[in-house]
C-alpha cells in the first residue's frame, strides 16, 4: 500500500440491503409468476372412459338414416292400427301364428332375393319357378307312390323340387352373366315359360295326393309350438344372414354389385358369381315351392302371382338398394312382414284382397323412391 493512501472499509450500508431485499423479492415474483405459468399450462388428461350418451346419440342418428328402421316403425304402426280396428281378432296368438305361417314361404324368397338385387339384380320369375318345382316334387311323388308314401318318396320329390328351381336359377344366371341378356327380361321371359311349363305337366289342373306324411309334418306340424314352415324359414334366414355377412360369397357379392368392373379387375370371378347368386335365388323358391305343397297338399299354380312382386317389395322395404351393393337379410326379414300384415289385416277387415297389391305397389314405389333420396344425398355429401 503506498504511504497517503486512505482504505476505508464501510460493510453493507443501508442502500445494499434495500438492493437486496428489492431482488429477493423480484426473484420470488419471478418464481412464482413461472409456478403459474405451469399451472395455467397443465392440461388434464382426458377421461379414457367413453362418453356412451354421446355414443348412443350416434347410433341412433344412424338407426334413423337406415331404411330398416323406418319399415319397422312402419310396421309398427300397421300392427297397431289393425289391432285398435279389430282388437279380438288380430292381436291374438293363433292369428300372429297364422301370420309368420303366411311370411314363412315369401321370407324364403326375399333371402335369395336380397342377394340377386345386391348384384344390382332382378328376379321377376320366382313366383314361377316356385310352382314350376312344386309341381315336379308332387309329379315325383305321386308318381312313385300314393298319400300313404314314407320318407323315401318324399325325399326324393323333395330333391327334384330343389333341383327343378336351381336349375332355372342357374339358366337365368348364364343368360345375365354370359350372355348379357338384362336381367329383366331374362326373368320375365323364365316368368312365363315356367309358368306354361307347370301348366303344361299338369293340363292346367293342380296336383292332388301328395303323401300326408308330408303335410301333417313339415306342412301343419310345430315344434315347442311354432310351425315347422317359420323354423324351417327362420333356419334359412339365418344361415342367409351369416353368409352374406361373413364369408367371402357374401362380400363377393357386394363388391359386385357395388362396382362389377372393379370387382372384375380385382380377380372376382364376376359371371361364375352371377351363376352362383341366381342359382341360389331359384333353389330358395324351389324350396319355397316345396313348404307351400306340404302346407297346403296341393301345388296351387294360380296362387302366386304376386310372388315376385311382394318378395322385391319385401326386399327394397328392408333397407335392399336396387342399385345394387346395399342390403341385409335382417332388413328384408322386417320388409317381409309388410305385405303380410297387410293381407291377414285386410282379410280380417272384410278388405277385397286385390286391395292388397295396390297398397304393396304404393309402398313399393315410396321405398324406392326413398333410396334414389338416400343416393342423392350420399353423393352431395
Amino acid at each position: 500500500m503506498s504511504l497517503g493512501e486512505t482504505t476505508t472499509d464501510t460493510g453493507p450500508g443501508p442502500g445494499d440491503d434495500a438492493a437486496a431485499t428489492t431482488t429477493s423479492t423480484a426473484k420470488s415474483a419471478g418464481e412464482a409468476a413461472s409456478s403459474a405459468d405451469v399451472k395455467d399450462e397443465t392440461v388434464t388428461a382426458p377421461d379414457p372412459r367413453p362418453d356412451l350418451s354421446d355414443t348412443a346419440r350416434r347410433l341412433a342418428r344412424r338407426l334413423v338414416r337406415t331404411n330398416s328402421a323406418w319399415t319397422f316403425l312402419v310396421l309398427l304402426v300397421l300392427m297397431t292400427a289393425f289391432s285398435i280396428m279389430k282388437p279380438a281378432h288380430f292381436p291374438t296368438t293363433f292369428n300372429l301364428r297364422n301370420v309368420a305361417t303366411d311370411a314363412a314361404v315369401l321370407l324364403i324368397i326375399g333371402v335369395g332375393m336380397t342377394y340377386v338385387v345386391i348384384t344390382a339384380g332382378i328376379d321377376l320369375s320366382v313366383g314361377s319357378v316356385l310352382v314350376f318345382s312344386g309341381v315336379v316334387a308332387a309329379k315325383t311323388m305321386t308318381g312313385i307312390s300314393d298319400v300313404d308314401a314314407g320318407w323315401g318318396p318324399i325325399l326324393l320329390g323333395l330333391l327334384a323340387g330343389l333341383a327343378a328351381g336351381a336349375a332355372w336359377g342357374a339358366l337365368n344366371g348364364f343368360l345375365v352373366a354370359k350372355a348379357k341378356v338384362p336381367a329383366l327380361i331374362v326373368t320375365l321371359g323364365s316368368l312365363g315359360m315356367a309358368l306354361g311349363l307347370a301348366q303344361v305337366m299338369t293340363e292346367g289342373q293342380d296336383v292332388r295326393g301328395v303323401p300326408t306324411r308330408l303335410s301333417d309334418t313339415i306342412g301343419n306340424g310345430r315344434v315347442l309350438g311354432v310351425p315347422w314352415l317359420v323354423v324351417i324359414a327362420l333356419l334359412v334366414t339365418v344361415l342367409g344372414a351369416l353368409a352374406l355377412a361373413t364369408t367371402r360369397f357374401g362380400r363377393r357379392t357386394y363388391a359386385i354389385g357395388s362396382n362389377a368392373e372393379a370387382a372384375r379387375r380385382a380377380g372376382i370371378p364376376v359371371e361364375l358369381h352371377l351363376i352362383k347368386v341366381y342359382a341360389l335365388c331359384g333353389l330358395l323358391a324351389g324350396l319355397a315351392g316345396i313348404l307351400s305343397l306340404a302346407r297346403f297338399t296341393t301345388t296351387t299354380i294360380g296362387g302366386h302371382t304376386n310372388d315376385s312382386l311382394g318378395a322385391i317389395a319385401a326386399v327394397v322395404l328392408g333397407g335392399t338398394s336396387l342399385f345394387g351393393g346395399v342390403g341385409t337379410i335382417v332388413g328384408t326379414l322386417i320388409g317381409v312382414f309388410i305385405p303380410a300384415i297387410l293381407q291377414n289385416g285386410f282379410i280380417i277387415l272384410g278388405v277385397q284382397p286385390y286391395w292388397q297389391s295396390v297398397a304393396v305397389g304404393g309402398v313399393l314405389i315410396a321405398a324406392v323412391y326413398a333410396d334414389q333420396l338416400r343416393r342423392r344425398a350420399t353423393q352431395r355429401a
